[in-house]
């Protein structure tokens, strides 16, 4: 790694705490990085979190990391992020990844969210309509949705009640921690987190054992886990099936999955409109046509979903713009050139999304929201917002239903302000507004 430019920082802590900080500005990890690459050039090392790492960026960049190709790269996880998620699809490689990747994009595909179309309608409905007159924290709201969506999806979790409240209340903590120190010890993130996700786990645990007693069937993704894994089911080999212990690992990172990026999305998408009322006025209109096609007292169907282009336009330029997953971490699984350098095995490797998003040669003016931008084809790996290749974001088609869902009820019902102009981001993996984006919420 001595051929590498960069700086491995502070004993011990490396730059740990100036990478942290940067996690909070309003530029968010794109300020740490755009400084050193402006002292040390497109790749440069340092150490982070705990390991040295190679940052780097482009369009080149993004196809080798990305793509997996002949093996050169592995998922690389943060320390905190594998204990807390343990051995699941994100860390498996090979056929393992590939076979637990499809047990849990089955029910995330098109088809396998279409069964639960109704019930994100209705709590989308029901939602806003405590919205009207009200002080509302976006950021809160989104994340109490999408955590009653994904929660009714796995295990048919009510969307009220005291079960509710402590499966939203640990899994906040658990999403927290993934990018702590990793120190194990009372009243840190990391300490929590485990915590967290131990009371998690203890629910689970007393929801299979109920439905194991009682025999009972719902129409949810544990059930159809553990219809496939029991013992007495012809569907998995022996060897295929999953323990108690991978089941609840999957099931984990299936919440992740569905959770972090469909909020920190929905969030900005709505800070966004309200910033570019041109964009908000073409995406009302939109909806409002979708609507005046109905039949007066009927609700959005499964079909009106894929009457808007504009709206898949307006989702990819939230993306683009806010960046929320602002890297892809890998690690080198044999050596490999890459802008003149040499990557040894074992290396941690993390590609900087947030430079190619904001790069004015792919995107002209960056700064500014333009939907328009995705009208034509982009060149591959340019546009990164779900990730690319065998690792992309498992979420991706949950995320667009709900905020297409939601968008469609919000515009067409409400018109909105922000209390608080703050553009400061927290410090989690994924961006999201600091002060919750506080707004007052008027109907139409």
């Amino acid at each position: 790694m001595d051929r590498i430019p960069g700086s491995m920082g502070w004993p011990f802590v490396g730059e740990s705490f100036s990478f942290l900080s940067a996690f909070s500005s309003p530029a968010g990890i794109f300020s740490f990085m755009q400084k050193r690459q402006q002292r040390y050039g497109k790749v440069f090392k340092s150490y982070v979190l705990g390991r040295f790492t190679v940052f780097m960026t482009g369009r080149e960049a993004s196809k080798i990391l990305l793509t997996g190709k002949d093996g050169l790269v592995s998922l690389n996880l943060f320390y905190t992020g594998k204990q807390v998620l343990g051995p699941t699809s994100l860390l498996q490689t090979g056929e393992a990844h590939k076979r637990l990747r499809r047990l849990i994009g089955e029910p995330l595909s098109v088809d396998g969210l279409k069964k639960y179309f109704p019930f994100i309608n209705k709590l989308a409905v029901e939602t806003l309509d405590h919205w009207s007159g009200r002080k509302v924290l976006v950021l809160e709201e989104a994340s109490t949705f999408t955590l009653k969506v994904i929660g009714h999806m796995i295990m048919s979790l009510e969307p009220t009640g005291e079960e509710q409240e402590k499966f939203r209340a640990n899994f906040k903590i658990i999403s927290s921690c993934f990018a702590s120190l990793p120190f194990k010890i009372p009243g840190t993130a990391f300490y929590r987190g485990i915590k967290a996700r131990d009371r998690m786990y203890a629910m689970l645990d007393s929801t299979i054992a109920q439905r194991r007693k009682e025999e009972s069937f719902q129409q949810d993704f544990l059930e159809s886990l553990l219809k496939k894994h029991s013992k007495d089911s012809s569907e998995q080999d022996d060897d295929n099936k999953l323990t108690d212990k991978q089941l609840k690992d999957n099931i984990l990172t299936l919440l992740v999955a569905g959770h972090d990026t469909t909020t920190a999305a929905l969030t900005w998408l709505i800070k966004f409109l309200e910033e570019n009322p041109v964009a908000l006025e073409r995406l009302r209109e939109e909806h409002q046509k979708i609507r005046s096609s109905r039949e007066d007292g009927t609700s959005l169907t499964w079909a009106e979903l894929n009457n808007m282009p504009y709206t898949a336009k307006v989702i990819s330029e939230t993306l683009r713009k806010a960046t929320i997953l602002p890297w892809f971490s890998r690690k080198a699984a044999q050596d490999f050139d890459i802008d003149g350098y040499e990557i040894q095995k074992g290396w941690s490797v993390n590609l900087d999304v947030v430079s190619i998003h904001h790069d004015p040669e792919i995107f002209p003016n960056p700064e500014k929201f333009d939907p328009s931008r995705f009208d034509e084809p982009l060149k591959p790996f340019s546009f990164l917002g779900f990730g690319s290749g065998p690792r992309m974001c498992p979420g991706i088609n949950l995320a667009k239903l709900e905020i297409s869902v939601f968008i469609h009820h919000l515009v067409c019902r409400y018109r909105w302000r922000p209390l608080e102009k703050d553009d400061a981001v927290q410090p989690t993996l994924v961006r999201m507004p600091k002060n919750k984006y506080p707004i007052l919420v008027e109907s139409l």
